[in-house]
Formats: C-alpha cells, sequence, structure tokens
C-alpha cells in the first residue's frame, strides 16, 4: 500500500496578507488590554476601534477560502472541505478551551461572582461543549457575561467562520460574479442600516445566542466574507511599493483611531465604521495581495506574524479575562497596570507560539496524513 500525497497540493499563499492577519490579531491583544481600564464604557476605550479586527479577519478569510478551493471543486466533495477546514481550524479552537478551563478559577472575584459558586464538573462540562464549536445558550453561562463560550471568548467569531464555510461549501461557491455581487450590495446595506440606525453606533457584538446578538454577528459577517470573496474573484489588486508597510500602518490607524462623536451623535462613529470596513479594509487587502516581499527580514516578519495570528487570537483571552479581574477588583490605575499588561501581550505571543511549534502544527500533519493524504494499493 503506498499513499499518495494529495490530489489536492497547497497553493502558494499570499504573504503579506499572512502578516496583516498577524499585525491585527496582535492589536487585538493590544485592544483587550486596555480594554480593562475603559470603566464599561465603549467611549472611553482607547485604541477604539480594535474589534473590527473581526471583521478584517472575516474579509480576508472571504478572500482566501475563493483563493484556495473555488477552482478545487471537481476534485473533492463537501466532506473533503469540512475536513480540511476542521483540521485547520480546530486543534486551536481545542486548545484554546483547555487554556480557558486552567485559567478560570484564578479569574474569580468581584468582576465575575459566577466563577466562585461554578463546580468543576459544570466548568468541565463547558470545556468540552467548546471544543466542539457548539454555543451555549445565556442560561449556561458560568462567567455572568452571557458568552457562549465563557471559558474562550473570542471564540464566538469561530463560531460564525464555521457558519460562512458550511455556507460557502452549500451554495455560496456556486454563485456566479453577477450573483456575488447583488449579496455584496445587499449585505453592505445591511451593515449599513444597523451601523448608521442601529442602537449603539458600532458593530461590537455577535457573542451570545440571543437574536440581537445573533442577528450582530450575522450583520458583521456577511458583507466582509462575501467582499473578500468578490475581491479575490474579480483580482483588483492595488500594487505600490513596501505594501506590508503600507497595508500594515493603514490597517494599524484604522483600529487605533478614537470613537467618533460621542453618545448624542452615534451615527457618526457608524459611518466610520461603514466605511472601514466596506471601502478601507478591501483597500487594505487589495494592497496586500497586489504587492511583493522583497528581502530575507521581510519574508521572515510575515513568516512569523503569519504563523503565530490563529494561535494568539483564540488562546489570548483567559489571559485578559485574569488581568480585567485584578484591574476591577483592585482598582489598578493605568499607569501601574500597563507594566503588567505589556507582560501580558508578551506571554500571549510566546504561549501561541508554543502552542503552534508544539502541539498545533504537529497535530494538523498528523490529521492531514491520517485524512486528507490518498491511499492506493
Amino acid at each position: 500500500m503506498s499513499q499518495n500525497p494529495a490530489y489536492l497540493e497547497t497553493k502558494s499563499h499570499y504573504k503579506i496578507l499572512d502578516g496583516l492577519r498577524g499585525v491585527a490579531a496582535i492589536i487585538v491583544v493590544i485592544f483587550h488590554t486596555f480594554e480593562a481600564f475603559n470603566g464599561g464604557s465603549r467611549f472611553a476605550q482607547i485604541i477604539n476601534h480594535g474589534y473590527l479586527a473581526v471583521d478584517f479577519f472575516f474579509l480576508l478569510s472571504g478572500f482566501v477560502v475563493a483563493y484556495a478551493y473555488d477552482d478545487r471543486w471537481g476534485k473533492m466533495t463537501q466532506w473533503d472541505f469540512y475536513k480540511r477546514r476542521l483540521i485547520r481550524l480546530q486543534p486551536m479552537v481545542i486548545a484554546g478551551s483547555i487554556i480557558g478551563a486552567i485559567f478560570f478559577y484564578l479569574q474569580a472575584g468581584g468582576l465575575f461572582p459566577p466563577i466562585a459558586a461554578t463546580p468543576v464538573w459544570k466548568m468541565l462540562l463547558i470545556m468540552l461543549i467548546g471544543c466542539t464549536m457548539i454555543p451555549i445558550v445565556p442560561s449556561m453561562d458560568i462567567r455572568g457575561w452571557q458568552e457562549m463560550h465563557p471559558l474562550n471568548g473570542p471564540a464566538w467569531s469561530l463560531f460564525f467562520e464555521y457558519v460562512a464555510n458550511i455556507l460557502y461549501a452549500l451554495f455560496i461557491r456556486r454563485f456566479s460574479n453577477t450573483v456575488l455581487t447583488i449579496f455584496v450590495v445587499l449585505s453592505a446595506i445591511l451593515l449599513i442600516r444597523y451601523e448608521v440606525w442601529g442602537p449603539n453606533g458600532d458593530v461590537i457584538g455577535g457573542w451570545t445566542v440571543n437574536a440581537e446578538q445573533l442577528n450582530i454577528g450575522f450583520t458583521r459577517l456577511l458583507y466582509p466574507f462575501l467582499a473578500g470573496m468578490l475581491l479575490c474573484r474579480t483580482a483588483k489588486l492595488v500594487r505600490v511599493k513596501s505594501a506590508f508597510t503600507v497595508s500594515s500602518i493603514l490597517l494599524a490607524l484604522t483600529l487605533f483611531i478614537p470613537r467618533i462623536g460621542g453618545p448624542e451623535h452615534l451615527w457618526m462613529n457608524g459611518i466610520y465604521e461603514s466605511v472601514c470596513i466596506i471601502l478601507v479594509f478591501p483597500l487594505i487587502v487589495s494592497i496586500g495581495a497586489g504587492g511583493e516581499i522583497k528581502g530575507n527580514f521581510a519574508n521572515k516578519v510575515c513568516k512569523f506574524f503569519g504563523d503565530i495570528s490563529y494561535p494568539i487570537y483564540i488562546t489570548h483571552y483567559p489571559l485578559i479575562y485574569w488581568f480585567t479581574a485584578w484591574v476591577v477588583d483592585n482598582k489598578i490605575p493605568m499607569s501601574y497596570g500597563l507594566q503588567w499588561g505589556a507582560v501580558l501581550v508578551a506571554s500571549s505571543i510566546a504561549i501561541a507560539y508554543a502552542c503552534l511549534k508544539l502541539y498545533d502544527e504537529p497535530v494538523r500533519e498528523w490529521l492531514r496524513k491520517k485524512y486528507l493524504v490518498k491511499k492506493k494499493a
């Protein structure tokens, strides 16, 4: 019996897009670190629009999925596609849930009263459910924030990522560019409607299993994912010098900018976010996809950022829970707390890299050989 590795060879990566994914993921960690000091107010948050990194990830996902799979459906089945996506994403989902369980009881205190009353068996049950990506309903919450994954909050966006992949495999992949464009326009209108005329003037939310939050989640998912697909198919790429530097700076500025308007002018921030998601993010991806990496150092930077982007995103939040509980319960001033915040960011990168090299890459390689390599006599 011999093995013929795969009837679907891995395509070359857009290295700059990999690097941009890492830049966005690190900004997310910094954003969540500062969030501990905002007193629960979205208007007082420093690095105010860091949450839009999720919408940027959805756009990247649509682009990459279309690039990787649109021309391969004659060579694979839906189950082949699902296996590939599960092997790519699921190992770190499991790691994030386990890390969340390890840190859970360290986060007990005034900010999270339910933790102290949560028996170990229930916490372990939630951990196992989290490993499957099945969302829990608010009545099963063990933290008090009504998250669908209370041990690892950011896993909510992976839930929507899985939904997008399933919808893509079922029917979106069959859309002509004309039909896809129609859905992109309709989803943009849906996004603008929520942003400008919605209750908060932003797209913060999506992590609770109720009608309001699921509406936010799907509103955030649809336009970026579909627009990313359309961008890939139409190949509307922008070619500039130093593309990684230019696109990284543009992305950072977009996510770091303060809140636009105040509580009396919510629509102003809604317009800003709509422009970012609908126009600026596709421009950034176009620059990244159309650029070239020159030099060994730049290649290494993009590869490192790309390698840790997913692991750091899906494993950092248990540390954030712990840090936020410490800051809030002890009324830690920002001037002192940010020293430990820097340690948190460094620790998040270290944990992500360790998970990548010691767990994620070996496990994915084993799963690839076991489930994706065709055997023939």
